[in-house]
C-alpha cells in the first residue's frame, strides 16, 4: 500500500473509530411535551374589583406587593433557615451525587493495589497431581535429576514456604456501543433537575404558608380589637342599664342581659389570643425558631395588609415555565424515556477493555526489576442469550413508567391552569364581597347609635339594642375576616402562578470527579 492509500484511507479509519467509541443511542429520545394554552387570563378583563390582576411581568417576590416590611423581613429569613426547604436541598444534594456517579461509568476505572503473601502448598492438594506425595522423599532443584515441574513447586514434601510480593494497576472500560451508560447519565441528569424543582415547590409552600400564617396573625390581632372594643360598649350599655333601673325606668332584667351580652362577647377575648400566640408560633417554626422566639417582633397589633391596586401576573405562555411542579414533573417525563434507551442497550452486547499491569516477585528486593514485570490486556464480551423473559419485562416496565410520567405531566398541567382560573375568580368576588361588608359595617354602627338613642328615650326595648350590638359585632369580624380571605386570595394566586422561588439555588452542579 502506497503512501497516497494510506493518507486516503486515514480519514475513514478515523471516522470508524470515532463511531465504534461513540457508538449510537438506542431508545427513544426525549422531546419536551407541547401544551395547549387556555384563555384563563382573559377573567382580568372582567374583573370588577379594585385590585385587579394584569398581563405584565411577574414579580417573583410577590409577597412584597403587601408593602409590609415586617412580612419582607421574614420572607427573607425563610429561604435559609426553613427546615422543609434544609431538607429538601440536602435531597437535591443526595441527587447530584448520584447523577455524578452515574457519569463516572462513562470514563475507565483504575485502580492500584499491591501485596504481600506467605505461601506454601499442600501435597495433599492440587500438587498430588503433579506427582508430589506427602510421604514422598526429598526432591532436587529442576537443575538437578528430578523430574521437571517437581521440586520447583512449592509444597512439595521439605520444600519451605515462600514469600510473595505484588503490586499494579488494573484498568477497565466499557465501550457504550449502544448508549446504556448515557442513557443512564441523561436519567440521573434528569432526576437531579426533578430533585432541583421538588426543593423549588417546597420553598414556594413555605413562602406561601409563611405569608398566610402572617395575615392570619394580623387578622386574629384585628378581630381581638374589635372583641375589646366591643366589650367596652356593652360595659357601657350595662353601666346605662343601671342607672335606669336606679331611676325606676326599667327593670333588673335589662340589667342581666347587658351583663350576659358583655360576658358574651369577653369570652371570645381567650380564644383569640389563644390563637394570636399559636399563629406567632406556627411562624416560628417556619423560620426554624423556638416558641416564643418571635413574640417580641410580632406582639405588636397591626392592620392586615392592604392589597395592591394591580397585581402583575405575566403571561400564560410563562406558566409552564415558572410553576415547579410541571418542570419537575417534565425532568420526571424526560428519566422515564432516558430508562426506555436503557433498558434497550441491555438487548445488546457490553464489550470491556480491561488490562492489568504490575510487577511480582519472591524477593522483595528485585521486584522493581523489569524481569519482575508482567500484564494482562484484552477486550471481553458479554452477551445475553437467556434471561427468562427478564429483559423484555424490563422493557415493557420502562415503557409502561413512561406512559405514567406522560399522563402525570398532562394532568399536572391541566390541574395548574385550573387553580389559575379558580385563584382568579376567588380574588375578584372576595373583594366585591369584602366592599359589601363595609356597607353593613356602616349601617349597623349607625343603627347602634339610634337603638341607643331610643333606648335612652325609651322608645324601644332593651333587646332591640342588644340584636343591634350582636349584628354589629357579627359584621365587623366577617368584614375583617373577609379583607384577611382577599390578602390569602391574593397569596393563593402569586402561589399557583408559580413565583417564589427563583434565584435561591444553583440549578446544576456540572463538577464530576
Amino acid at each position: 500500500m502506497n503512501t497516497r492509500d494510506f493518507s486516503l484511507r486515514t480519514p475513514a479509519l478515523a471516522l470508524l473509530l470515532c463511531s465504534m467509541l461513540t457508538g449510537c443511542l438506542v431508545g427513544p429520545n426525549f422531546e419536551p411535551p407541547q401544551t395547549a394554552t387556555p384563555d384563563v387570563f382573559n377573567r382580568t378583563q372582567t374583573a370588577q374589583a379594585a385590585s385587579k390582576a394584569v398581563e405584565s411581568g411577574f414579580t417573583p417576590q410577590w409577597w412584597t406587593l403587601f408593602n409590609d416590611p415586617i412580612l419582607d423581613s421574614l420572607e427573607q429569613q425563610l429561604s435559609d433557615a426553613n427546615l422543609d426547604v434544609a431538607a429538601a436541598s440536602a435531597r437535591l444534594r443526595q441527587s447530584r451525587a448520584q447523577q455524578r456517579i452515574a457519569g463516572a461509568e462513562e470514563y475507565p476505572a483504575l485502580n492500584g493495589a499491591a501485596s504481600y503473601d506467605r505461601e506454601r502448598g499442600s501435597p495433599n492438594g492440587i500438587l498430588s497431581l503433579l506427582g508430589v506425595t506427602p510421604t514422598g522423599s526429598q526432591t532436587q532443584s529442576a537443575s538437578g535429576s528430578a523430574p521437571l515441574g517437581v521440586a520447583p513447586l512449592p509444597g512439595a514434601k521439605g520444600s519451605p514456604a515462600y514469600d510473595l510480593y505484588q503490586f499494579g494497576f488494573d484498568a477497565s472500560w466499557e465501550l457504550d456501543f449502544w448508549g446504556r451508560v448515557r442513557r443512564g447519565v441523561e436519567a440521573a441528569s434528569a432526576l437531579s433537575d426533578a430533585s432541583y424543582e421538588d426543593r423549588n415547590a417546597i420553598l414556594l409552600s413555605a413562602r406561601a404558608e409563611l405569608a398566610r400564617d402572617y395575615i392570619q396573625l394580623r387578622d386574629t390581632q384585628a378581630l381581638l380589637q374589635i372583641a375589646k372594643q366591643n366589650l367596652d360598649i356593652a360595659h357601657d350599655v350595662t353601666k346605662l342599664t343601671q342607672n335606669r333601673v336606679h331611676e325606676g325606668v326599667t327593670t333588673d332584667l335589662d340589667v342581666a342581659n347587658a351583663m350576659a351580652q358583655a360576658e358574651s362577647i369577653e369570652s371570645l377575648i381567650p380564644t383569640l389570643e389563644s390563637r394570636n400566640t399559636t399563629t406567632i408560633n406556627a411562624i416560628g417554626v417556619l423560620l426554624a425558631k423556638e416558641p416564643g422566639a418571635l413574640q417580641q417582633m410580632l406582639a405588636e397589633p397591626h392592620d392586615v395588609p392592604a392589597l395592591p391596586d394591580q397585581v402583575p401576573i405575566g403571561v400564560p405562555s410563562e406558566l409552564v415555565q415558572r410553576r415547579p411542579d410541571i418542570r419537575k414533573a417534565e425532568a420526571q417525563l424526560h428519566a422515564a424515556t432516558a430508562t426506555i434507551g436503557m433498558a434497550k442497550a441491555d438487548f445488546y452486547p457490553r464489550i470491556s477493555l480491561n488490562g492489568s499491569a504490575g510487577f511480582q516477585s519472591l524477593q522483595l528486593s528485585n521486584l522493581a526489576d523489569w524481569a519482575s514485570g508482567q500484564f494482562v490486556v484484552g477486550p471481553s464480551i458479554t452477551l445475553p442469550i437467556f434471561e427468562g423473559g427478564r429483559l423484555k419485562g424490563t422493557l415493557h416496565l420502562r415503557e409502561a413508567q413512561q406512559q405514567e410520567a406522560a399522563i402525570v405531566y398532562q394532568h399536572t398541567v391541566l390541574q395548574a391552569w385550573r387553580e389559575v382560573d379558580d385563584a382568579l375568580v376567588v380574588y375578584d368576588a372576595e373583594q366585591r364581597r369584602r366592599d359589601r361588608l363595609k356597607t353593613v359595617v356602616s349601617l349597623n354602627q349607625r343603627a347602634l347609635s339610634i337603638a341607643q338613642q331610643r333606648y335612652k328615650a325609651g322608645a324601644v326595648d332593651f333587646l332591640d339594642v342588644l340584636n343591634v350590638q350582636k349584628q354589629l359585632l357579627d359584621a365587623q369580624s366577617n368584614l375583617e375576616q373577609s379583607k384577611a380571605d382577599a390578602d390569602a386570595n391574593l397569596i393563593t394566586l402569586c402561589k399557583v402562578l408559580g413565583g417564589g422561588w427563583e434565584s435561591t439555588y444553583a440549578r446544576q452542579d456540572s463538577s464530576r470527579r
